[in-house]
């Protein structure tokens, strides 16, 4: 076989001397910028901040309890009187927003999953008491029916087919009742066709029109939510998989029609799940339509990390930051991340 041309490539990065000569080493020493922590600093290309992260909570019933998740350490389902505190510390932190996820209780569990627009369920009622002591705190709230239903799944099924276009009422409904308990970004999750048209006329029409909808245009079928179905309780009751509406691994173009038609049915934002895997459709997002774009380190990332470090394999800290930096990287405008409260703290303190 011929060899590969790579006469452009190489000429793109060909510099020269005042002289006409070839600039390379040992003219060219590229370590003189990596010689000293502030010089690093200097010519840094790109900075995580606090003001990069999204704080997930999760919100189970009753009062004063800390409940922690076994697959995620350190991190805890809350009940709503202790929220607030959480949502405060984050924001003390420099953290400008917070993604609220519900446990909720068996018995309220629906085929309907009706309990996702009640105006007293676990999120209408998060939302309201953050508000109360942290109104600057911008709260996104997850629009799907999975934590509500009796089968897990993100929208209404019928027998083994879970139904599109009588899903999207449900979810319009759901999105009203949070935005009318104070929501500020709904982010429709379900991956249903057509939704984020269906939310915005339903917002609109309700009178919320500055609600702006964070849509996850690009959510793939993963392998890496298991501890996230934990966290919610939808893993031991989940029938099936969800393959026939979250996106095929294997599938990048698919990724960018998605995004193109949220933003065209109202979407104020575009998010990729999960993070670390898929930093190549972030990248092509980002890049293609120049539109606020985030990226969810999802739970499989957040404990496989963990595991590690605790099992003394990685440096945590040191780890935590550079996976959040490569979210950054590939054009991210920010990241939810169980990471948020100890990485902002860390950024705070300037430790990195």
């Amino acid at each position: 076989m011929p060899k590969p041309n790579n006469t452009l490539s190489s000429e793109k990065f060909t510099a020269f001397t005042d002289s006409g000569t070839e600039a390379r080493f040992p003219i060219v020493r590229m370590r003189r910028n990596r010689s000293s922590g502030s010089v690093r600093r200097l010519v840094a290309e790109n900075h995580l901040t606090p003001n990069d992260l999204i704080l997930p909570i999760f919100v189970i019933n009753g009062k004063n309890r800390c409940e922690p998740i076994a697959s995620m350490p350190g991190i805890d389902r809350l009940s709503i009187d202790l929220v607030p505190q959480c949502a405060e510390a984050a924001f003390k932190l420099g953290i400008p927003a917070v993604a609220l996820f519900p446990c909720t209780d068996q018995e309220l569990k629906t085929a309907d999953g009706r309990e996702a627009f009640n105006p007293n369920n676990l999120i209408c009622r998060a939302i309201r008491s953050i508000k109360k002591t942290t109104p600057e705190l911008v709260i996104i709230c997850d629009v799907a029916l999975d934590p509500y239903t009796t089968h897990g799944q993100d929208g209404l099924i019928d027998g083994e087919v879970v139904l599109n276009d009588e899903t999207l009422e449900v979810l319009a409904k759901q999105a009203i009742t949070q935005a009318d308990a104070g929501c500020d970004t709904i982010a429709p999750s379900d991956m249903m066709d057509g939704r984020v048209c269906a939310i915005r006329k339903a917002l609109d029409t309700d009178g919320f029109k500055q609600v702006r909808i964070m849509s996850y245009s690009a959510k793939y079928a993963s392998a890496f939510y298991g501890p996230f179905r934990d966290a919610i309780g939808s893993q031991i009751i989940l029938r099936g998989d969800k393959k026939t509406y979250q996106m095929d691994p294997a599938n990048s173009d698919e990724a960018l029609r998605e995004a193109a038609l949220d933003i065209a049915e109202g979407a104020d934002m575009l998010l990729v799940k999960p993070g670390m895997p898929y930093l190549d459709i972030v990248h092509q997002i980002k890049n293609t339509f120049h539109m606020p774009t985030f990226v969810y380190q999802v739970s499989g990332e957040y404990a496989m990390l963990k595991a590690a470090a605790q099992n003394g394999w990685i440096d945590h800290d040191t780890a935590m930051l550079e996976a959040l930096l490569s979210f950054k990287r590939a054009g991210a405008d920010g990241v939810i991340s169980y990471y948020a409260l100890e990485a902002a703290a860390l950024l705070d303190q300037n430790l990195f």
